[in-house]
């Protein structure tokens, strides 16, 4: 009788020891991808036109809202803000649009600093569409997320 009672509490302590070693691997393996840099994302093999438009969904602390680009020469011509604070964001701090080349540098720049998050989704041909990036995961008012649409290759 003794053995049949010791029995029933084993096998809850194996299931009990296999369960928290399967819980800690997958807790520890999931903290060290989750919000980090994934150092093996390939770079975009995309190169920036000299001249394309472009629409940018902006969420930081210094540039925020929704703006129609044009770029030029490898710069920024034009700025549209699409929404009021954009519009105002425009007429008091034009040279924050950036380039989508710009954009890039910012991605790149971001995983050379091992920022907690630095990740990109990108097209078919290659150019971004969503850059996410967060410093620290632990300070606020860091993280910026551009999201890129309406890309025209040399527009007329």
């Amino acid at each position: 009788m003794t053995t049949g009672r010791s029995r029933p509490r084993y096998v809850p302590t194996v299931v009990l020891v296999g369960v928290l070693c399967a819980a800690t691997a997958t807790a520890c393996g999931s903290s060290a991808s989750s919000g980090s840099v994934e150092a093996n994302e390939p770079k975009t093999t995309w190169e920036e036109p000299a001249s394309y438009a472009y629409t940018l969904t902006s969420t930081t602390q210094v540039l925020a809202g929704t703006f129609r680009v044009k770029v030029g020469d490898g710069r920024v011509t034009e700025a549209v803000g699409v929404d009021a604070d954009s519009r105002r964001q425009v007429r008091e701090l034009p040279g924050e649009v950036p380039t989508i080349g710009g954009l890039l540098r910012r991605l790149e720049k971001a995983r050379s600093e091992d920022a907690d998050t630095a990740e990109a989704d990108y097209a078919a041909d290659g150019r971004p569409v969503r850059i996410s990036l967060d410093w620290d995961k632990n300070a606020i008012d860091d993280e910026a997320l551009y999201v890129i649409s309406s890309y025209e290759p040399n527009p007329g």
